[in-house]
């Protein structure tokens, strides 16, 4: 495999509106994300992706947009953009966007006009149906957030389709004005210096709505391939696609460089593993080690030299990681370093999500009218009319809201955390005076310089980037444990996933090993049984 400047890169996720805002409005904002350059660059990440910053009314917290050639007011402006895109670059961090194209916003002016009238222009940018004979939807496919995917439009009496929210629109991949739109779009961005792009739900926009079919339809790698070459393709750039419906032998389509298309995806079956199968992320089965073990093995081992992984804990979308995976209670320091060595030091590029790196956890609001999110709103009140109490359904949210990883990064132990000098969009987890970035940074021992150690052995060592994966002890309880091989170097790394004490022991002879890194700072000798604390893990170079 060709090597790439991503394939040992580092990528920090940058949820603008709760990172850190410079004018005291409530909403964080690019100059806040300037101005904390400084602190990414220290712990030395080379990447950032940064959510959606375009030009949105916020139906969805910015990935609605009504233009994808300005930047939102309460963002900040174009100029600010160019700004940031230049400071990160001075750093040696690459900005990349998230790029949505699935659908827009109802406020974007294409759809403004493609409600006028049935003969405008701009209707076939979209997907309308007319009603079915009773006067209802054409059909009963459901939106991700809830409800029908279909909503009348009374000036022209059709249903348009949204596969998220009402104000968001699909966009017709299969008119071909629509993707020269789109990729003029991608070149304008890519012009100005940004480092690639995420592409959120890009699975989706090959769709066949009359057949059924939604994720992974037929025209989808054709359009990738389409967009490659008109776009990125010959530009140095990393791609990630969002595929929520992957398998791995669709993510060999997808990122095998031989078929020119992105640089890796996004998949989730360690995400989904905990989801229940009738009422999904609300209803979260127990935590199964096993099962996490084989899913990642099966993606460590599965795309071989034909492609390459994304690894990630946690997201914008998704519940924060040591609340998960860890003990966020009792084990917080541990738990959070673990999940982050047993990740780090996989094949793959990995993300980190803002505040990860200092170990923030879920907030329990006590109250439905705390949270923000959309799709948990809907949820929560379709789940109710279903016939779950108030009580299950709080659980559900403080488990899985979306809301979990928006809460405003935790700067200092001022008022709102130091991320606002205003009142906040969204309330501030109350752990914040324990939880912080000042507290990090003045403690040795902290998650975060744990963080900046995994990313230095990254680069340090080829192993860690190009080594082959073997999984050890598949089925034991408590132990996740691997090798990473590369022209005689190897490495174990083993972590406890128990606020148990564990035992380990390596089978193969050891002439010699030394510990890279240990959660506890202890050394090892895997010549002996390991006997490993709660969350314990360790990095050691054998030979």
């Amino acid at each position: 495999m060709e090597k790439k400047w991503w394939h040992q890169s580092v990528v920090y996720q940058v949820y603008p509106r709760s990172f850190c805002d410079s004018n005291g409005d409530g909403i964080g904002d690019i100059q806040g994300i300037i101005s904390k350059l400084d602190y990414l660059h220290k712990l030395g990440i080379d990447v950032i992706w940064l959510s959606p910053v375009y030009d949105s009314p916020m139906d969805d917290n910015g990935y609605d947009i009504s233009n994808y050639q300005d930047i939102a007011k309460e963002f900040g402006t174009l100029k600010d953009m160019e700004q940031l895109i230049q400071e990160a670059k001075a750093r040696d961090i690459k900005i990349i966007m998230d790029l949505v194209v699935n659908h827009t916003s109802d406020e974007h002016a294409w759809f403004i006009e493609a409600k006028k009238n049935k003969d405008n222009p701009y209707r076939d940018y979209y997907i309308w149906r007319k009603p079915s004979a009773d006067g209802k939807p054409p059909n009963d496919l459901q939106s991700i957030f809830s409800g029908s995917a279909w909503e009348l439009d009374e000036t022209t009496n059709e249903y348009y389709l949204h596969l998220f929210s009402k104000k968001q629109p699909d966009l017709n991949w299969e008119n071909d004005q629509v993707v020269k739109e789109i990729f003029d779009m991608m070149n304008w961005w890519l012009d100005k210096g940004i480092g690639g792009f995420r592409m959120d739900v890009i699975d989706l926009i090959g769709k066949e709505i009359d057949k059924g079919i939604i994720d992974n339809g037929p025209h989808l790698h054709p359009l990738l391939q389409s967009m490659n070459k008109a776009t990125f393709g010959h530009r140095d750039v990393l791609t990630v696609g969002e595929t929520w419906g992957a398998t791995v032998d669709i993510a060999k389509l997808y990122s095998n460089p031989a078929r020119d298309e992105v640089s890796m995806i996004f998949q989730f079956e360690h995400v989904t593993m905990s989801w229940d199968e009738e009422h999904g992320k609300w209803r979260p089965k127990p935590f199964d080690l096993i099962k996490l073990k084989e899913i990642f093995h099966k993606w460590q081992t599965g795309l071989g030299k034909q492609g390459w992984n994304s690894l990630f804990w946690n997201n914008h979308d998704l519940p924060r990681a040591v609340s998960k995976y860890g003990d966020d209670k009792h084990y917080r320091v541990e738990s959070a370093k673990m999940l982050a060595t047993t990740l780090h030091m996989m094949r793959g590029t990995p993300y980190i999500f803002q505040g990860e790196e200092i170990g923030m956890t879920n907030v329990s609001f006590e109250s439905i009218d705390s949270y923000r999110d959309i799709e948990t709103l809907n949820f929560y009140r379709d789940k109710l009319a279903e016939g779950f109490t108030h009580e299950e359904m709080m659980d559900g949210l403080w488990a899985n809201s979306r809301d979990n990883a928006r809460t405003p990064m935790h700067w200092h132990t001022s008022e709102y955390a130091g991320f606002t000098t205003g009142t906040p969009w969204i309330d501030v987890n109350p752990n914040y005076s324990d939880i912080n970035v000042e507290a990090a940074l003045a403690d040795e021992n902290s998650v975060f310089y744990h963080y900046q150690k995994l990313i230095q052995l990254r680069k340090e060592l080829p192993v860690v980037v190009y080594g082959d994966f073997e999984l050890l002890v598949p089925k034991d309880q408590q132990i996740f444990a691997y090798t990473r091989t590369l022209d005689g170097h190897k490495l174990l790394i083993v972590s406890n996933f128990s606020a148990e004490k564990a035992t380990f022991h390596y089978k193969e002879a050891v002439n010699s090993c030394k510990t890279l890194l240990s959660n506890y700072g202890n050394t090892y000798d895997l010549q002996q049984a390991l006997t490993l604390a709660p969350y314990e893990s360790a990095i050691i170079q054998i030979g």
